[in-house]
């Protein structure tokens, strides 16, 4: 059996502690490296923009029938397909705003994540976030404007021309695109944001 003089042993002692230790404060650091509330506001932000986003895409085949209703000179239908549109916006917008209460979750755990890296790629799908929110909005604006467009049409006010229901629905169809692009430099921004994470 080999002999260890009691010095050995105690430096073999404080190996074993500075071993441990540093396990443990990786272990530590994996798990406790990105704040909870961070974790569980970016699942549920994700899950609320995609929604949004698959909501603000279905209304893209609903604004052609729209604008081929108003083409056809058929203001009736085209004012109840408008107004469904715009009740499935205000469906939309009530998620907006729990969006945003996840965003502001996110915004304030991001000062305990250690990497600056991490929190540079964090910040990135927050502001993508935050774009999101914005773009629906004005998608929502949008959608009142030609609600009422359609109302001067239906109605017969002078002035109230196809071009200008068109032109709305192109403008809609631009924030539509915009709030995919945002989801998708968000998801993107999360993306590195794990492997940053993982990395370590």
């Amino acid at each position: 059996m080999p002999y260890f003089s009691r010095r050995t042993k105690i430096s073999f002692g404080v190996i074993a502690v500075i071993v441990l230790g540093f396990f443990w404060a990786r272990l530590w650091n994996l798990n406790g490296y990105i704040p909870r509330e961070f974790i569980d506001a970016r699942l549920q932000g994700a899950m609320i923009s995609q929604n949004i986003v698959n909501l603000s895409n279905q209304s893209t085949a609903e604004l052609e029938n729209i604008n081929a209703l108003d083409n056809a000179n058929n203001f009736s239908q085209a004012l109840e397909l408008t107004e469904k549109v715009i009740q499935e916006s205000r469906d939309i917008r009530s998620q907006a705003v729990e969006l945003s209460d996840q965003v502001s979750k996110m915004t304030r755990a991001l000062s305990a994540i250690k990497s600056f890296e991490a929190r540079q790629a964090a910040l990135e799908a927050i502001s993508s976030r935050l774009a999101l929110i914005s773009r629906l909005i004005n998608y929502s604006d949008y959608l009142n404007q030609l609600l009422g467009e359609l109302q001067a049409r239906f109605s017969g006010k002078p002035g109230a021309g196809d071009h200008r229901v068109a032109a709305i629905i192109l403008q809609i169809n631009g924030e539509v695109t915009a709030i995919n692009s945002f989801n998708n430099q968000a998801t993107q921004a999360m993306s590195r944001f794990d492997r940053i994470v993982n990395s370590r």
